[in-house]
This record gives structure tokens, sequence and C-alpha cells, in this order.
């Protein structure tokens, strides 16, 4: 995705490059593609990173089901400080009400122009 995105010259297409590259990063040191620890992951990525799994966590997939909510926070809590950011996980804490309330809308075909 890195490569198909970088060539852009947007400065979205050079944010959702960043994104595509990093947000597989762990706070650690331990992800991938660069191994990156800590604030040498793009904050980009730190923040989608959070969202990104607990997004793939909560939605039911061909191969899984969805995870309940508090099982998903439980891990992202867990993963704080080594998989992921502290402060992006304390901020999708503290926006959780919000973030419940757009996956609630998202996962209504009803409400999805």
């Amino acid at each position: 995705g890195h490569q198909a995105l970088v060539v852009g010259h947007s400065q979205l297409m050079q944010m959702a490059s960043t994104i595509a590259i990093s947000h597989h990063e762990k706070f650690d040191g331990s992800g991938y593609p660069g191994g990156l620890v800590g604030d040498m992951i793009p904050l980009a990525g730190r923040i989608v990173a959070v969202a990104d799994v607990f997004d793939a966590l909560t939605s039911a997939r061909p191969y899984k089901a969805a995870w309940p909510v508090e099982r998903a926070l439980q891990l992202l809590r867990d993963g704080s400080g080594s998989h992921f950011d502290p402060v992006c996980v304390d901020a999708f804490m503290v926006q959780l009400e919000a973030v419940l309330a757009t996956k609630a809308r998202l996962d209504d075909p009803a409400q999805v122009p």
C-alpha cells in the first residue's frame, strides 16, 4: 500500500502512505516492517494501530466471529506500552463513547450512505 500511495503529492496521500507503512509497527519495536520503537513510529501510524486492531477484533469476518467490545478493549489495555502507544490507547478510551457510536452507525447498513 505504501508504494502505491507514496507517489501521490497531496497531504492526504502522503499521510495515507505513512499509515500504510507504519500501522503494523509496535511500540516496543517488535512490529514490522521497520522494527521502529516508540516515538520513532509516526503518530498517524500509532493512532491507526489502535483503531485498526479494535475494528478488526470487533468486526465479524468470514474466518472469525466479532469479539465482544470489552474483550477487545482489554486487549488494547493489555497491549498498552508494548504493542500500542499508551498515549494513543488512553486517547481512544477517552473517546470510547464516540467510537462506539460511530461503530454502531457503520455496523447498521441502513445508516451507511
